[in-house]
């Protein structure tokens, strides 16, 4: 008798702990919360990285080539219009200037010789041996022969010293043509420059700009190009100047695009609104701030509730019906800002939607 009491109790025993793991097994191993839609203000942003330059950048290059004999300023000075820059050294090459001394007096021959014949007629015309319109011509010869002279040692002279006596040294001094701040000085005193002529863009000696007068330059994808539009207001900030954004007004969108890395991409520019408190130096990197649409106060939930069909790809939310049972509806999305997307039809206000990417409970048991 108590052999059959103590099974009796083993079975029933046995019993209660099978209808427990049953009971337990029976749950759901995740609890999923909740949350209800809300209103709030949805932008709709893009980045275009780029850099800041200013709107106008002069090269200053040589009218004659040689070598850099002084330098009057530094990078960093500002300069007005007209101010001495640099003075070239002009180094003649020695066959165009035997050439020149060849010229000069071959030119010289020219006007012994018709000063000789002008000598001569001069007697017979005032003699009335010759007429006046003979005289005259003979007069007009000996005339051109004195310019081709003088034509010749200018020449000569230009190529001897860069200049000529009635010139001055205009040629070999480099001025400053428009004012601003020097950017860049990519010579140095001894370098050898050349001059721009139509088969040589020459050698830049300065560069000069407006350095309050700056743009932004950047670039977007042809995936949101379509969206801009010139006159948009737009942020830049400057990775040289932190918690600071500069406003900027988009001017210029390029109309055809370039490959790069796969992707089709579009210059714009846009005008630069600075401070008086920073100054801006050329060529900092940039990042633009554009909003390409905008929503205020539209019913919204966060983009982690979403879920999306496998076959469909069309996106859907479970909504709760009782105690951790959900029913699933499809909805239509409006605009997103990569946390919160709008809801166009599908929810209510009221509707509480299930979170589904939760982790279990036993997982955060364990991590504990």
């Amino acid at each position: 008798m108590k052999k059959k009491l103590i099974f009796g109790g083993i079975a029933v025993a046995l019993v209660a702990v099978l209808i427990w793991f049953g009971k337990k097994n029976s749950k759901s191993p995740i609890e999923y919360e909740t949350e209800k839609p809300f209103k709030t203000n949805i932008v709709r942003k893009t980045v275009a990285t780029g850099k800041v330059i200013p709107l106008e950048e002069v090269e200053i290059k040589p009218q004659i080539s040689g070598i850099i004999d002084k330098i009057f300023v530094e990078e960093g000075a500002k300069v007005k219009k007209g101010d001495l820059i640099a003075k070239v050294r002009v180094v003649p090459n020695e066959q165009a200037l035997t050439g020149a001394q060849g010229r000069v007096s071959k030119a010289k021959l020219q006007v012994n010789n018709s000063q000789i014949v002008y000598d001569r007629n001069n007697k017979l015309y005032k003699s009335g041996v010759i007429s006046q319109k003979e005289f005259e011509t003979i007069e007009l010869t000996n005339n051109q022969a004195k310019q081709d002279l003088q034509n010749a040692k200018n020449d000569y002279e230009i190529i001897r010293r860069g200049y000529t006596g009635s010139g001055g040294s205009a040629n070999t001094n480099i001025r400053a043509t428009t004012s601003g701040m020097i950017l860049e000085i990519p010579v140095k005193e001894g370098y050898q420059v050349i001059q721009s002529n139509n088969f040589n863009a020459g050698t830049t000696i300065a560069s000069i700009a407006d350095m309050s007068k700056m743009i932004f330059e950047g670039k977007v994808d042809e995936a949101e190009v379509g969206k801009l539009n010139e006159g948009i207001e737009i942020e830049v900030a400057l990775g040289a100047i932190d918690k600071k954004k500069f406003p900027a007004k988009l001017n210029f969108i390029a109309p055809k695009g370039t490959e790069e890395s796969g992707a089709v991409q579009f210059k714009i520019k846009a005008d630069v609104t600075l401070d008086e408190e920073f100054f801006i130096r050329a060529g900092y990197s940039a990042n633009a701030d554009i909003v390409l649409e905008k929503k205020d106060s539209v019913m919204s939930i966060k983009e982690s509730l979403l879920q999306f069909d496998k076959k469909t790809e069309e996106p859907y939310v479970e909504i709760k019906t009782g105690d951790q049972e959900f029913e699933r509806k499809d909805i239509e999305l409006g605009i997103s800002d990569g946390i919160n997307v709008e809801i166009i039809s599908g929810v209510t206000a009221d509707d509480e939607i299930k979170i589904w990417n939760k982790t279990r409970k036993d997982d955060k048991d364990e991590e504990g």
